[in-house]
């Protein structure tokens, strides 16, 4: 089973045989946890958006069409299964931006040291301080930042991914950007005004 495609094991899934969809999930697997670890910060978080990505996949299959790739259109899903994530949690979420951690702020007082190398601590705190801001975000411009910025995807894949106008996800990316200059602003404010 391993050998045959997508489209294969699709056909074989929706004729019946929804033990080929199992070859499916270990193939794509990888790639909608890496996806989802972007949105959310607890793996137990992380482990019930992928598996609503392939429960939504399942029920949905008879709607693909083999136009594009089987991946193309998971991906689709994940996105909007993440952003569904993130809007659900920003209503239940505490924030507050001037609580960083120790390592973010040793962070910050390097950050423009070019001598000092990057270590294992600094990548974590950078990675606590993006959450952080990310988290103060309104959940579609932290999904857009997240795609435009972090996974490098250009204005055209996201909205493909999406189904927001490009012109939409430029003007939020500039507007979130804005936003996360000002919370840094707040916690650093000889640094970034």
């Amino acid at each position: 089973m391993d050998e045959q495609s997508d489209h294969e094991l699709i056909r074989a899934v929706l004729q019946g045989d929804a033990s080929c969809f199992e070859v499916l999930i270990v193939r794509h697997q990888p790639r909608v946890f890496a996806t989802a670890r972007r949105y959310a910060r607890r793996e137990n978080e992380v482990e019930d958006i992928v598996q609503e990505v392939f429960i939504k996949a399942f029920r949905r299959l008879s709607g693909y069409r083999s136009e594009a790739p089987f991946d193309h259109w998971l991906m689709r899903i994940t996105v909007h299964t993440c952003y569904d994530f993130l809007r659900n949690h920003e209503r239940n979420r505490e924030y507050n931006i001037s609580d960083i951690s120790d390592a973010e702020e040793d962070w910050l007082e390097r950050v423009g040291d070019d001598d000092k190398a990057r270590t294992e601590v600094d990548r974590s705190a950078t990675r606590q301080l993006l959450d952080r801001l990310l988290a103060g975000l309104d959940a579609k411009d932290a999904m857009i930042i997240t795609l435009l910025d972090l996974e490098e995807k250009s204005v055209k894949e996201i909205a493909a991914l999406t189904g927001w106008s490009e012109s939409m996800i430029k003007v939020r990316a500039h507007r979130a950007r804005l936003e996360m200059r000002k919370m840094l602003a707040r916690i650093a404010p000889e640094k970034y005004l």
